[in-house]
């Protein structure tokens, strides 16, 4: 196996990871894994193979339901960081079926076409407020990036509305756990959100049961109430990572897809009929999440390279989308491109996103209004990204 080595911290791996990207798809041969140290993963950079191992049975999110983490030979969980590992086994995000299975019927019920629909008209209104709000040179992170699916996602879950800004906290606090800066700080901090937001998520449930209405949350509490086997600790885990998974990705492919359409001098294209296509093409070519891992659940050999039980691997849905055997000139941001749809931004397989028809319609509906309400938008300052990753998101984005 090739051996590649760069930190994900590496401040011009942050500003543009892309021509890393093309390092590894360069060294790797298709279907074999690059060991990358950094993130000390094997690693697949090939849209084909992150295509086909995202869709791959013998690779999940959890391997604990198939052996203990003894017989994996893994520490047990420190008592601190209990309350965390507790929420995340309660999440569809981190289950295998016949769990997994379960709980993304009940959750599919918020993502029908009928019922993103229905946000749509919402969406629109939102953001036209939040550009009345503008004045000087806007950050649009803070003021229309964050706030958009914050409060819709919050609204369908039927939280009350002066909670955003604690939640957007909580949320942000708990998404930190899964970047590569993580350190005892960020592990504490997420500890003691995860808990404060489980206690409001499990009063916010109590108020709706003595007065329910047509929300979501509305809809898993009778599930749970009916038997329909979701527990009192998964209802609430469900709730959070709505919001959590729900806002995290979103506020980055807005802006995100902002800053692509400036500096290529392409707003035109989200502000006119094409732009569901156009956010496609964004998506391909600066998605808000850039891995995703899965366990290894039987023991394998993929290219040669022996992997077993409860080893992981890293799937680079960053690189993948800069794939030139998939996407031709695959550096070129082309709102017209044929098959940006191919693009792996949300997934594939099983735990392909349940919320991607919500967070396609934000994005469109986001930019759309910004760039058609603003179609001379530029930047007011050179945005910087984050050092989150495998987030890959701004930390501002100033616009005049």
């Amino acid at each position: 196996m090739q051996r590649f080595t760069l930190s994900p911290r590496d401040p011009a791996f942050v500003q543009d990871p892309y021509p890393a990207y093309a390092r590894l798809r360069a060294l790797a041969v298709p279907s074999v894994p690059v060991w990358w140290e950094g993130p000390d993963l094997p690693v697949f950079a090939h849209h084909a193979d992150v295509s086909a191992l995202l869709r791959d049975r013998r690779f999940g999110r959890e391997v604990t339901h198939l052996a203990s983490r003894e017989a994996l030979g893994w520490p047990p969980i420190p008592a601190r960081l209990a309350p965390f590992h507790a929420f995340e086994a309660d999440t569809l995000l981190e289950r295998e079926p016949p769990v997994h299975t379960r709980l993304r019927r009940l959750i599919s019920r918020a993502f029908t076409s009928r019922a993103v629909a229905e946000v749509a008209a919402r969406a629109d209104a939102l953001c036209h407020g939040l550009i009345d709000g503008f004045s000087g040179e806007p950050e649009l992170i803070a003021a229309y990036a964050e706030p958009i699916p914050l409060v819709l996602i919050a609204e369908r879950l039927g939280a009350p509305p002066e909670a955003a800004a604690q939640m957007r906290a909580w949320s942000n606090d708990m998404v930190a756990m899964y970047q590569t800066r993580r350190d005892r700080e960020t592990e504490d901090r997420a500890v003691a959100a995860t808990i404060a937001f489980s206690a409001f998520i499990a009063e916010v449930i109590a108020q709706r049961r003595r007065a329910p209405g047509a929300a979501l949350i509305d809809d898993l509490i009778a599930a749970r109430d009916n038997g329909e086997a979701l527990s009192e600790s998964e209802l609430i885990a469900t709730a959070i990572l709505l919001l959590n998974a729900g806002h995290e990705a979103t506020v980055h492919a807005i802006a995100n897809g902002a800053k692509t359409a400036i500096e290529h001098d392409r707003t035109p294209a989200f502000a006119g009929r094409e732009a569901a296509a156009a956010v496609e093409e964004s998506l391909r070519f600066d998605p808000p999440l850039h891995l995703f891992t899965r366990f290894v659940l039987e023991d394998a050999v993929l290219g040669g390279h022996q992997l077993r039980i409860g080893d992981r691997i890293g799937l680079l849905l960053g690189s993948a989308g800069r794939d030139g055997a998939v996407f031709g000139d695959p550096d070129r941001f082309d709102p017209g491109r044929a098959n940006a749809g191919a693009h792996l931004a949300f997934g594939a397989g099983i735990h392909f996103c349940i919320g991607a028809p919500l967070a396609r319609l934000e994005t469109r509906i986001a930019l759309s209004t910004l760039f058609s309400r603003w179609p001379d938008a530029a930047l007011a300052a050179p945005p910087r990204y984050a050092d989150r990753w495998h987030f890959h998101g701004l930390e501002a984005l100033r616009l005049r």
